[in-house]
């Protein structure tokens, strides 16, 4: 079954929000929006993997300026096109994992959903390259799934040679992927962390976990 998470992610471009419509999110949803905004206030903020935009606009309404950047186009032309009344964001195409020509200072730095689509051995890699781009001591957040039976995509049996865990995704079209989706506890993100983070602060909801952090100076 293919497993190309770019490809996935760009086809699914115009149907990706409507994860966010079931009735049973909207209380977890106002939650992460609301602990957004008060992370974010007044900061300039690097989204990576930014998507179709969904959070930016919450992040937006606090933030001195956001940069959302992505690798897929596609996505980015549906995130240009919600609302920003404040004029201060923008979109730029960028690979999170190659961040050295995205333009702009940076005391903040948001990644939602994205954590658990990094393969176990590239994580920390990912994080000293995220870290390098932005100011030294610079608040860092991280938004992710909790497994929820009956509400998160169904697991396949598919655990690769590090350890990866993948869910079974179809698109309205019918094309079927693997997408690599691990569900990292507390102590395993804090794991991650160690000598890279200060002031770590864990949060926890029903569908959704963040953590957020000082990069070391």
């Amino acid at each position: 079954m293919n497993t190309d998470i770019q490809e996935y992610y760009a086809l699914r471009a115009e149907e990706y929000e409507k994860v966010y419509a079931h009735p049973e999110k909207q209380g977890d949803i106002a939650w992460l929006r609301s602990l957004l905004q008060r992370l974010f206030e007044g900061r300039r903020v690097l989204e990576v993997s930014c998507g179709t935009g969904y959070w930016t606009p919450a992040m937006a309404e606090v933030a001195a300026s956001v940069l959302g950047v992505d690798i897929n186009e596609s996505v980015l032309e549906i995130a240009r096109r919600k609302p920003y009344p404040r004029g201060n964001v923008r979109f730029q195409v960028a690979d999170a994992f190659d961040l050295k020509n995205v333009t702009g200072d940076f005391d903040a730095g948001f990644a939602g959903f994205w954590w658990s689509h990094v393969s176990r051995p590239r994580l920390r890699d990912f994080l000293e390259a995220f870290h390098r781009r932005l100011q030294p001591g610079a608040l860092v957040v991280f938004a992710d799934n909790n497994y929820v039976e009956g509400v998160t995509h169904p697991m396949s049996d598919h655990v690769d040679e590090d350890g990866n865990n993948y869910s079974r995704r179809t698109l309205e079209s019918g094309r079927q992927y693997e997408v690599l989706k691990n569900f990292p506890t507390e102590a395993g993100v804090r794991e991650v962390l160690e000598g890279r983070a200060d002031e770590i602060q864990y949060f926890n909801s029903t569908l959704y976990w963040c953590v957020s952090y000082q990069t070391v100076s």
